[in-house]
């Protein structure tokens, strides 16, 4: 049941027109709604039936004419068929990731080199691979031979190639960053100088696709259309542009930029020169495209493979919801496409094989994206990325082919005919992917983190993450997409929104300028009585219609709860039926079980009678819950399987490692929900469930899922004994988290905390603020990320929190407590088996001070500064806390020191932290592998893992903020997470190590110049060490008339500087002038020093001037820039910082998935 494609070669072209655009089965649609309001007592008896589909036979790919060498002679005949091709001249090859996660480049590149890595060892290449990002999968270090968890600039790369001396560089396994990099390193001569080949993509080919000049000339040459514009190098340049297109709205975007940083919409004059001068900034090359704009255009992406003997293929193609002027990341994406006609299709299809021949790609994945005009079907292309991307990523995980690990096999000299589909084990990766199903991928945003920046989507990207579901109907795939989002929405309608409430204007505004809710005002809209017509004209959206119904959205229009939904349906025999992914819409058998639910007749999922166990993953990425999760849950499934047991995994992030088809044994791609998980369980019957490393998503479900086992009890299809969570129980998570319950376990230990309490109403907040004294720390309660904390510092503050912030009742608590000024914060990961054995994972020490979210400060393993006695204290109160608490896994505790010593407990959490990789890394044990063996009963003696390890090197965690994408907000940090991602850094020496993170996470620190030092009242104290300590590596000083009065106090030489409201040229005009190189700026209490402070903070990064808003970070600073003066940063493989004869190190032994 498959759709014939045409596959094109260099030497012969094949098309099928009529059938080569996907068709969709309009099969029957089993939904609760109906069957609950049928008298029809068996719904599977309904007379409906799918409708009949010829089969249609698919051509051979014409063989391949390019062999490379005969590869692997000791093969069987059938492998040798697919070596053929391989590259035997090439021993070692070098792989760049992508860097720390940032808006625009998420984990979906750990996914891809995590794949490339495990291609090219597979072929028995060595590969070196080079990341700064400890969350990834690619970073363990049996993934590559050799691993360099390090900056990513072409100085320190330049050092590792001389080190390594690989053959050939793979730069398109890790997005934009690695892409930059690569054509730094060939542009300098440095490629060259080492004798290194770029393959899978050649500079000309990743010039020509991202220069924009150049790639206008080349659509040019082959007579494709693209937007009229003109490229500009200067503002002048771009004015000049502007003024030949004649008119606005005008699109501006920057080339070799990631997530279209840089770019947006201009509407105007004013706006043009701002996003321009953005532009011009952001860009590798200052360059960037002044086009006309397209807005109300639809939008396309097809993703396109070619080999070394010029055949290409068709690997998905997506449509956009959202029309031509949100960027591709905030837009909800359909695959494949719904609204082309079968001739648009294959215009579209020509005209990427051209285009990726035209490029140059030789051998490798690559994404082209299309306008089209609704009203007449004129097509232009907008962009092509030369490598593999996010939609790359999105397209793997609808189909089921792999397209990095295809594009690495590719790189090394395999054609597509000789690579067989991991899927089928029957078809080559020359059969172009057909699927009888739809994907729909729904981006989620983090407005409410950067107040101050309008919550609008333009081209230029903002999602922290995304969520994807499948369905065999648009409609319901759509359904799933939208609850597995986890934003309080269990579908789309049937549900109370916020929209409803609006009156018309504000309804017609919402349409017309995009949001991240616009969806939903959609909905509203229709729900109020608009025409499908009207809307369409507002927002440019096709029109759709709604089916698929969650329990929770049937409970909430028929006035019931959703266990009585779910009770009367499973009474009926509603339930939904797994479907495979297969690649090929059932032509062949699917060999690999990667699932999704359809209320649909035929159920394939075929569980097994194994002893097996359910994984709950993270969900989408957000601020707070990001890649850290999906880390822990892989290597939960890869430590399981090694010990026997089927691994289950249940996700909806298609950004991830987790669900990637053969990181478990079996796959579900579904929402993260009551209804949802307990589906998983009834069919499945797994012998264990956990919830302990997905972060907080899974963690509410624990509850509910344990009251469901509780009440049915139901077997484990092993016939080992009943279903149930492992690890520590959801009691002891529900005693960690309730405040009450917590408060009382602490004064039975006699374990210190800070003075607070629980506010129940504004009065409660304001009685126990005034009993614990100013300032206070106020937050929700069951929050991740540190989601709506403030530290406020009288009532005044206190009562606006109250009113803007949050919503205080019974029901929901607010917790007041008293911020600890001038303390350290510790962090310490800890594992306990349930045999009581407790053993310390890692302390670290914060860099900033406590009042800043742990994810947001850097941190350092072992400690610097803590005297033993509290570190005592610490691993005294942890081992006692999670007996008391009977934890089985990991735990979190986060502690705070005060000047006088004195230690505080500020929570525990027992679950995994975003900690764990960078913990693991920094110790060499796998703290998550460690964690899933003893639920599953092993001890920790079991595991040789009895007493904490204090490595001999420092490991310093940084945290990387995405300020720049999010105008109008502050860089203030705060006890609200920011961070987006992560980069460590690694030496023998704290200074060199913390050098390292500050330049992975792109703070370039200056070696000299001048500093401009701001200083508020309670953080003066400090000012006289950090103005000494750069006034001793060489630094001019400059101040504002308060810091630099305190200055002239102690004779410390110092210029004046204007604030910015006492008149020119200020402080703002010197950064503007390139005339500061490092500006340490703290909070200000004044109002007007406030707005102040707030301007040239984001003037500084606009500038990009390195910035620092904390005393600690400031000192830090100055002694890794003292230490960059008078040492070299040597480049260091992950391997080498560990003995193998040692105690505390065997780290390829021990961070191996084949150890345990």
């Amino acid at each position: 049941m498959s759709c014939c494609k045409s596959f094109t070669s260099s030497s012969s072209t094949h098309h099928f027109s009529s059938f080569s655009k996907p068709i969709l089965p309009k099969s029957f649609n089993f939904h609760p709604f109906y069957f609950i309001s049928s008298s029809n007592p068996n719904p599977n008896r309904n007379s409906f039936h799918l409708r009949s589909w010829p089969l249609q036979r698919r051509l051979s790919p014409t063989p391949s004419k390019r062999v490379l060498a005969q590869a692997n002679s000791t093969a069987s005949a059938e492998e040798k068929d697919f070596k053929i091709g391989i590259r035997t001249d090439l021993k070692k090859i070098m792989i760049l990731g992508a860097g720390p996660i940032v808006i625009g480049q998420a984990c979906e590149f750990d996914y891809s080199g995590t794949q490339a890595c495990k291609a090219l060892r597979e072929e028995g290449y060595d590969v070196v691979l080079i990341n700064s990002n400890p969350a990834t999968i690619m970073t363990d270090p049996d993934l590559a031979d050799r691993t360099y968890i390090t900056p990513m600039t072409p100085e320190l790369v330049e050092q590792v190639l001389e080190k390594e001396r690989p053959d050939a560089l793979l730069p398109t396994m890790g997005g934009q960053t690695a892409l930059n990099l690569a054509v730094a390193l060939a542009e300098s001569g440095v490629l060259e100088k080492y004798g290194v080949e770029l393959i899978g993509a050649k500079l000309d080919a990743i010039k020509k696709a991202e220069d924009r000049d150049l790639f206008k000339q080349a659509m040019k040459n082959i007579g494709i259309k693209t937007p009229p514009s003109g490229i500009g190098n200067t503002l002048d340049e771009c004015f000049q542009i502007a003024s030949e297109i004649g008119e606005f709205p005008l699109i501006i975007r920057p080339a070799f930029t990631l997530g279209g940083t840089g770019g947006g919409i201009a509407y105007n004059k004013e706006e043009f020169e701002a996003i321009c001068k953005s532009g011009l900034a952001a860009s590798l090359t200052s360059q960037v495209l002044v086009e006309k704009s397209l807005l109300g255009w639809k939008e396309y992406e097809l993703e396109v493979m070619r080999d070394l003997a010029d055949n290409v293929v068709i690997i998905c193609s997506i449509e956009n919801i959202d029309p031509m002027g949100v960027h591709t990341g905030d837009s909800i994406t359909v695959a494949p496409a719904q609204t082309l006609t079968d001739k648009e299709y294959q215009r579209l299809r020509d005209y990427s094989v051209k285009i990726i021949r035209e490029i140059g790609v030789e051998c490798g994945g690559s994404n082209v994206q299309f306008a089209v005009n609704p009203v007449d079907g004129e097509v232009m292309v907008i962009e092509m990325n030369p490598r593999v991307s996010r939609s790359s990523a999105l397209a793997s995980k609808a189909t089921g082919f792999p397209i990095a690990k295809m594009a690495a096999k590719l790189s090394v000299g395999y054609t597509l005919d000789q690579i067989p589909n991991d899927i089928t084990k029957k078809t080559p990766a020359s059969f172009e992917p057909s699927i009888d199903y739809v994907v729909t991928k729904i981006p989620r945003f983090a407005f409410e983190k950067f107040p101050g920046s309008p919550p609008i989507l333009t081209t230029q990207m903002k999602s922290v993450g995304e969520s994807m579901a499948l369905g065999r109907t648009f409609q319901e795939s759509f359904q799933k997409a939208v609850r597995s989002l986890e934003c309080g929405y269990p579908g789309w309608g049937c549900a109370e929104i916020k929209e409803l409430d609006w009156d018309w204007d504000q309804l017609k505004y919402s349409l017309r300028v995009p949001s991240p809710d616009r969806i939903h005002a959609i909905y509203a809209a229709m729900k109020k009585g608009m025409k499908v017509d009207e809307i369409y004209e507002l927002s440019f959206i096709d029109k759709c219609q709604k089916r698929g119904f969650s329990d929770k959205q049937i409970a909430f229009a028929t006035k019931t709860s959703e266990e009585e939904v779910r009770k009367r349906r499973l009474s009926l025999g509603v339930v939904p039926a797994y479907k495979r992914v297969d690649t090929c819409a059932a032509e062949f058998e699917a060999n690999t079980p990667y699932m999704y639910s359809s209320y649909d007749f035929e159920c394939e999922s075929d569980p097994t009678g194994k002893m097996k166990v359910l994984i709950l993953g993270g969900g989408p990425n957000r601020i707070g819950q990001g890649i850290e999760f999906d880390y822990c849950c892989c290597h939960t499934s890869f430590a399981l399987q090694v010990a026997g047991f089927e691994t289950i995994m249940m996700n909806s992030n298609p950004e991830t490692v987790s669900t990637d088809y053969d990181t478990s044994d079996r796959l579900y791609f579904e929402p993260l929900t009551v209804e949802d998980v307990l589906n998983v369980i009834d069919l499945e019957k797994p012998d264990g469930i956990i919830v302990q490393f997905g972060g907080q998503t899974p963690l509410k479900l624990a509850l509910p899922i344990q009251r469901y086992l509780d009440k049915h009890q139901p077997l484990a299809a092993s016939g080992t004994g009943h279903v149930r969570i492992w690890g520590t129980s959801p009691d002891s998570i529900d005693a960690a988290e309730d405040r009450e319950r917590f408060n009382a376990i602490l004064e039975e230990l006699k374990i210190e905390q800070p003075k607070g309490g629980i506010a129940k109403s504004e009065d409660d907040a304001l009685a126990i603020a005034k009993n614990i004294g100013y300032p206070v720390v106020v937050r929700p309660s069951y929050v991740l990320g540190g989601r709506a904390m403030e530290i406020v510092y009288n009532d005044d503050k206190l009562v606006t929190y109250l009113e803007n912030a949050v919503e205080v009742d019974p029901e929901r608590p607010v917790l007041v407590d008293k911020y600890l000024s001038d303390a350290i914060e510790i962090d310490v990961d800890a594992l306990a088996d349930s045999h009581g054995n407790v053993v310390i994972g890692g302390i670290m020490e914060h860099i900033e001070q406590a009042g800043v979210h742990s994810g947001d400060s850097a941190c350092s393993i072992p400690t610097q500064t803590i005297a033993s006695s509290c570190l005592d204290s610490i691993r005294s109160w942890t081992t006692e806390l999670a007996k008391r608490l009977n934890v089985c896994g990991l735990m979190n505790c986060q502690y705070a020191i005060t000047a006088s010593g004195d230690v505080f407990l500020l929570e525990a959490n027992p679950r995994a932290s975003r900690t764990v990789p960078f913990v693991s890394k920094a110790i060499g044990h796998p703290l998550a592998k460690y964690a899933a063996l003893v639920m599953s009963g092993k001890s920790l003696n079991d595991l040789d893992f009895t007493k904490e390890v204090i490595p001999k090197h420092v490991s310093v965690k940084e945290a990387v903020l995405p300020f720049e994408k999010f105008q109008g907000c502050d860089v203030l940090l705060g006890p609200e997470m920011k961070s987006t991602g992560e980069v460590m850094g690694i030496d023998f020496e704290f200074a060199i190590a913390f050098a390292k993170a500050q330049i992975a996470a792109g703070q370039r620190l200056p070696l000299s110049g001048t500093v401009f030092l701001s200083l508020n009242d309670l953080t003066k104290p400090y000012l006289e060490r950090i103005a000494k300590a750069f006034l001793g590596l060489g630094f001019h000083i400059i101040s504002t008339s308060g810091t630099a009065h305190f200055l002239e106090l102690k004779s410390i030489p110092v210029e004046r500087v204007l604030k910015l409201h006492e008149g020119r040229p200020h402080a703002g005009d010197m950064v503007a002038n390139g005339q500061i190189q490092l500006m340490v700026i703290t909070s200000s209490f004044d109002a007007l020093d406030q707005i102040d402070g707030r301007q040239l903070r984001r003037m500084a990064l606009a500038y990009k001037v390195p910035i620092i808003t904390t005393v600690d970070g400031a000192l830090a600073s100055a002694e890794a820039i003292r230490s960059l003066k008078s040492s070299t940063i040597n480049m260091i493989a992950l391997q080498d910082f560990f003995d193998t004869e040692t105690e505390e190190g065997r780290s390829k032994n021990l961070l191996s998935t084949t150890s345990l």
